[in-house]
């Protein structure tokens, strides 16, 4: 695991999952409060099931009181603010990110990478990352990935494996190789607008569903991790183990090199390392 960047890539992912809403003036409390979900996931991954989990827990401890709009597909939001006016209300777990190849090739180290156009959200954090890996960073959208690998308009893209099942990533590489290089962790938030617009009782009943809707996403993301291998086995996949310390030692190395260790608190780094 590449713990130097783990860090960084939950800033990264910060905005990556938010609830928003318009509240409504109090005189209207007969009118349900809308609550719009907005998610990149696609309908069969586990992040994007647990909205369904966070609406039937939200309609059963306040009936009536809110509607809940389940938006896939980023098809709400294309793009999110650096600043958002938001409380977080539960850490969920993505996953841990592997390297997948539109072809075959032998990764042991960093440098076995070198030339591969390897997909990577276009934040600078995120391009840095894939750069660090030792690839070609290519930003790109989540939706257009698959028709990019099946292209070959890129060589490869990051994901945590449920996601790579759940996009069907699978159809269109022959690789996967493990190195494990971040976990990935999105923040449910909700907007502070209406969030302060609720009564007490309103916050503790969406509070209570976004912890159920997290421990859901949580644990069933988990599982299909310590069973999903084989799956890929099956469809024809090679999956490799690269020699980890080598990207390791690479990453920290690009990363104390960067910028980023000029802003960093001294000794955080160590902090992270000695992490289990």
């Amino acid at each position: 695991m590449t713990a130097s960047l783990i860090r960084r890539g939950l800033l990264a992912t910060l905005c990556a999952v938010g609830l928003t809403g318009l509240t409504l003036p109090l005189a209207q409390a007969q009118t349900k409060i809308p609550l719009r979900i907005s998610t990149p996931a696609v309908p069969d991954d586990w992040h994007a099931k647990m909205w369904t989990v966070f609406k039937e827990s939200l309609d059963k401890s306040a009936p009536g009181e809110f509607d809940v709009q389940i938006n896939l597909n980023a098809s709400l939001f294309k793009t999110v603010s650096d600043k958002m006016d938001v409380t977080v209300l539960s850490t969920i777990y993505l996953g841990t990110r592997q390297v997948n190849l539109r072809e075959a090739r032998n990764v042991r180290t960093p440098a076995d990478l070198k030339g591969v156009k390897l997909r990577m959200p276009g934040s600078k954090e995120w391009l840095f990352l894939g750069e660090a890996l030792g690839a070609t960073a290519t930003p790109l959208a989540f939706g257009e990935v698959y028709l990019a690998l099946k292209s070959g308009t890129i060589d490869g893209q990051d994901n945590p494996l449920p996601s790579v099942r759940s996009a069907k990533f699978y159809e269109v590489t022959k690789q996967i190789v493990l190195t494990s290089h971040l976990v990935d962790g999105i923040f449910l938030a909700i907007a502070n607008k209406t969030w302060n617009a609720l009564t007490p009782a309103q916050k503790q009943n969406v509070q209570s569903a976004a912890t159920a809707a997290a421990q859901y996403n949580n644990e069933n993301r988990i599982r299909e991790e310590g069973q999903i291998i084989d799956f890929f086995k099956q469809q024809g996949l090679q999956v490799t183990t690269p020699d980890a310390a080598a990207f390791r030692q690479h990453v920290q190395q690009v990363y104390l090199n960067s910028d980023y260790a000029k802003i960093w608190p001294k000794g955080l780094l160590e902090r992270i390392n000695a992490t289990k």
